[in-house]
Formats: structure tokens, C-alpha cells, sequence
């Protein structure tokens, strides 16, 4: 039986990770981190198959310990500080976890558990400022937030290790991906929670930032199944994960909206504090060497998602309602 080590594994994308994982017998270890309250609503359902250790992406020797009594096979840092617009209000906590974290994990893998399948979770902000559209997975980056910056830094020392010590260690550069899972605070999540309380009369307005903003929006469960093919390769490699097509905040709010039967421009306001300091204004990936590679492609559309996490969060608003 195959060992996994998840770090994050309570966060959206750990949760479809950790289900997939279970679904392929693998025995699945998980990193959280120890709170006042708890945080393990996305996997209570999976809790009881899961091997729970706690540990800190700061803390080097939480994670020599997770590494040291799972014994893993795998290991999928999937942690970090991962809102953009809160790395610009604590660029050094951003930096700790989402950069020094990566290199804190790589290097316990390399002097303790060599052998193991490396996967670090990048991120398409990295591209930032972009130099040509869509991105592959040779186009510079131009990172635009402390964020991106630290996600850079962990992409460049996943490859050194893997480089300079012949690891099998790749990175993901996913683009935006959601899901009815998604943190509020992301504004996918932002938009379907407000819009479905708007619907039942719960709430009255919806403040947001950039609507011109365009992302390469997809499915969380698409991408995770990618991840885990990447560490079932002969060859360690990185590769781009993305749908090809590109639609801005204004088209996420208008379908959003408009599956309630709302007219969105009664209901959504713009909020110059929700601007971002400098703004990635386009992302669209191409993800060729990942469907050619790997043979992974997405597959839930852009509407598919949105109807969703649409019908998803009427449910809880619903609920919320009815209290």
C-alpha cells in the first residue's frame, strides 16, 4: 500500500486530494495545523481514514516529524498562506509558509526520505505581468503580489532539488481552480455565497474589486487528479494545468446571477479598497503538455462549475433561511 503525505489537507484542494487518493487504496497521512477551533469541515467525512499528524509549514521540526512517522511514498505540499490580497498586508508570514515552507519540506524529503514523490502545488499568478498568451510552461514569470513572489521561489527551489540532487520532485502550475469548497474569501466562492443569500434575502449587496479581471477558471477535483498523475510518471517533470479558456469576474457574476434569475447590476458594487495593489489583469494557460504527457484534460466547463457552486451554496443559504 502506497504511502501519501498532504500538506494543507484541509483545504479544498487537500480534501479532493485526500478522496482520491483513499479511492486508490493508498493509506493518506495529512499535516494541519493545531487551532483553538477546528478546521476540518472539507474531510470530517473522509476523518476517520485519514492519519491526522500536526505541524506548521514555520516549524521544521512539526514537519521532520510528519515525514519521520509517515514514512511517505508520496508527499504533496499543498500549504501555505494562499489569498493574494492578504499577502500584501503580511508579505513576510506569505513568504514563511508558501516559499521557506517549501524548502523547509524539501530539504527533511532530501536528508530523510529521498526516495519519496515530491509535488509542490505553483500557481499561475506567477506569471503575473504576462509575457504572451496563453502561458506554457515556458513562458517567464512577472509576479505581481508577495504571494506570487513566494510561490515563485518555491517553483525555482522544487526544480534545484530536483536538479541538483536527482529528486523526483515536480510542480503543478495550476491555474484558478474552484469548487463548492472554495473559501469564501476567494472571490469565485465570494460571488455564489453572496448571490444565493441575495436570492432567499439574506443579504442586499455585493462589494467587489476588478470585474475586467479575466482567469482561467476550472474544476478543483480536475486538477487534483493531474497532481497525482504527475507523481505517477517515470520522469520528473513540471507542466501547466488549465482549461484554455479565459472569462472575466463581470461573466462569473452575470451566470452566477443569472441561474437565480437575478439582474446582477441591481445587486453588485464596486469597491476600490478591493483592488489589488498591482493587478494581474489576464491569465489563460495552456496545458498541451499536460493532455499530451500525462493524458489529463479538464472535465467540468466553465457553466458546469458556476451551476455548481451555484446550487450549492442555495442549499446552504436555503438553510440559513430557514433558521
Amino acid at each position: 500500500m502506497k504511502r501519501a503525505l498532504i500538506t494543507g489537507i484541509s483545504g479544498q484542494d487537500g480534501s479532493f486530494l485526500a478522496e482520491l487518493l483513499l479511492s486508490k487504496g493508498y493509506e493518506v497521512w495529512g499535516i494541519i495545523r493545531r487551532s483553538s477551533t477546528s478546521g476540518t469541515s472539507r474531510i470530517d467525512h473522509i476523518l476517520p481514514q485519514l492519519k491526522i499528524v500536526h505541524g506548521d509549514m514555520a516549524d521544521d521540526l512539526s514537519l521532520l516529524r510528519a515525514v519521520q512517522e509517515s514514512e511517505p511514498d508520496e508527499v504533496y505540499n499543498l500549504a501555505g498562506q494562499s489569498q493574494v490580497m492578504v499577502s500584501f498586508r503580511l508579505p513576510e508570514y506569505t513568504s514563511d509558509v508558501t516559499a521557506t515552507g517549501a524548502i523547509r519540506l524539501l530539504e527533511i524529503l532530501h536528508r530523510f526520505r529521498p526516495g519519496a514523490h515530491f509535488y509542490q502545488a505553483s500557481s499561475s499568478e506567477m506569471f503575473g505581468k504576462v509575457r504572451e498568451t496563453p502561458q506554457t510552461e515556458t513562458t517567464p514569470f512577472h509576479p505581481r503580489s508577495p504571494y506570487a513572489v513566494a510561490k515563485v521561489y518555491a517553483y525555482h527551489a522544487t526544480r534545484n532539488f530536483r536538479e541538483a540532487y536527482g529528486m523526483f520532485a515536480v510542480n503543478g502550475i495550476l491555474y484558478n481552480h474552484e469548487s463548492e469548497r472554495r473559501s469564501e474569501e476567494f472571490v469565485t466562492r465570494k460571488i455564489t455565497r453572496a448571490a444565493t443569500r441575495i436570492k432567499v434575502g439574506l443579504q442586499d449587496l455585493l462589494k467587489l474589486g476588478n470585474l475586467e479581471s479575466k482567469r482561467d477558471w476550472g474544476f478543483a477535483g480536475d486538477y487534483m487528479l493531474g497532481a497525482w498523475m504527475m507523481l505517477q510518471q517515470d520522469t520528473p517533470d513540471d507542466y501547466v494545468l488549465a482549461t484554455g479558456e479565459t472569462h472575466s469576474v463581470r461573466e462569473f457574476v452575470e451566470y452566477a446571477f443569472g441561474l437565480l434569475n437575478l439582474d446582477w447590476t441591481k445587486y453588485v458594487e464596486h469597491d476600490q479598497s478591493l483592488v489589488r495593489p498591482s493587478e494581474v489583469d489576464l491569465l489563460l494557460g495552456d496545458a498541451s503538455k499536460a493532455k499530451r504527457v500525462l493524458g489529463w484534460k479538464p472535465r467540468v466547463s466553465f457553466e458546469e462549475l458556476v451551476r455548481m457552486m451555484v446550487n450549492s451554496d442555495l442549499r446552504l443559504a436555503e438553510e440559513e433561511a430557514s433558521k
